[in-house]
């Protein structure tokens, strides 16, 4: 299965050019099944990498531009009466779908953000009382421009807690944009852009990544960062408990990715920036001293002890 993924990230690598660090991040956080927030300044490719993604795995894709008109309903779906069957009938909604794009998330009000919240977590909705099962697998990948914030509404902690990663594209080398120019010069390589693996032989990778070993010193590393998080005088928030369980989830992925059935500290460091960065609320005072999320999280990992030796087999 390894092969698997290597093939699905080179796929998307026919589209995204010179971003292999970020396609592999959006894969592995699909292949542990979690949700994507990708922060980063218009056209750098947000939406195609996530329509890359959707279309190298063959599932149903969705996309919602989140204005502050778009309704609850409009994610969720709703109830109508029909009265030829004289019965209430469910409409499915946006987010009934294998990969699911919240466009510009922090564009739309926070009621309508909410109607996520029971998705991206129970993996159903609730519409009138009754439950609604989402497709499986099933992702939400959200974007925001980290520039422009007049008009936004930022997401809530209890929001981006739901998310697995924060992640960024960032800009192409100058290299790099002169193969994007001749990549799309005659025609969109998303047109083309076939699947190279199964919804069946994902959802069997998922369950291979749930069986990667950890061993006991991985796990109180995980956690011995985790309390730094929220120890540190530079924050009111540290992870929490979720967050902890995205971090052994996210290393056990890169270990698998990496040909191993068991996970090392280099693993948890490999993914620990992107899950953790989102999770804590930085003091005023870390603030005023220009002391970032991600300043932070770096000084945590300076400080606590990583596990040294062979034996995490």
């Amino acid at each position: 299965m390894n092969q698997k993924v290597e093939d699905l990230i080179n796929n998307i690598n026919k589209v995204m050019v010179g971003k292999r660090e970020a396609i592999e991040l959006i894969t592995l956080t699909m292949l542990c099944n979690g949700h994507v927030l990708i922060e980063d300044v218009p056209g750098t490719g947000k939406t195609t990498l996530a329509i890359a993604l959707a279309k190298s795995i063959g599932g149903d894709f969705n996309r919602i531009s989140c204005t502050p008109d778009v309704m609850p309903s409009d994610i969720t779906g709703f109830t109508m009466y029909h009265p030829k069957n004289e019965a209430f009938e469910y409409h499915e909604g946006a987010v009934m779908t294998n990969i699911f794009l919240a466009d510009e998330i922090n564009r739309t009000p926070p009621k309508t953000q909410s109607g996520l919240l029971e998705a991206m977590e129970e993996r159903y909705v609730s519409v009138d009382g009754t439950h609604h099962k989402l497709p499986d697998p099933f992702m939400v990948i959200a974007t925001q421009n980290p520039i422009e914030y007049l008009g936004t509404y930022p997401l809530p902690e209890a929001q981006l807690d739901r998310f697995m990663i924060k992640m960024a594209i960032g800009y192409p080398s100058l290299e790099e944009e002169m193969m994007v120019m001749e990549r799309f010069k005659q025609s969109n390589p998303l047109d083309t852009l076939e699947s190279v693996i199964t919804l069946e032989e994902l959802k069997a990778i998922q369950k291979e990544i749930l069986e990667v070993r950890q061993h006991d010193d991985i796990s109180r590393y995980i956690v011995d960062l985790v309390k730094a998080t929220r120890d540190s005088k530079d924050t009111l928030l540290g992870i929490s408990p979720r967050g902890t369980l995205f971090i052994s989830k996210m290393a056990k992925g890169v270990a698998y990715y990496r040909g191993r059935d068991y996970v090392i500290p280099d693993d948890v460091k490999h993914i620990f920036m992107s899950v953790a960065s989102h999770r804590i609320v930085p003091r005023p005072e870390a603030k005023y001293e220009n002391r970032g999320n991600e300043d932070i999280i770096k000084n945590v990992m300076k400080l606590v002890y990583v596990p040294e030796g062979d034996a995490f087999a």
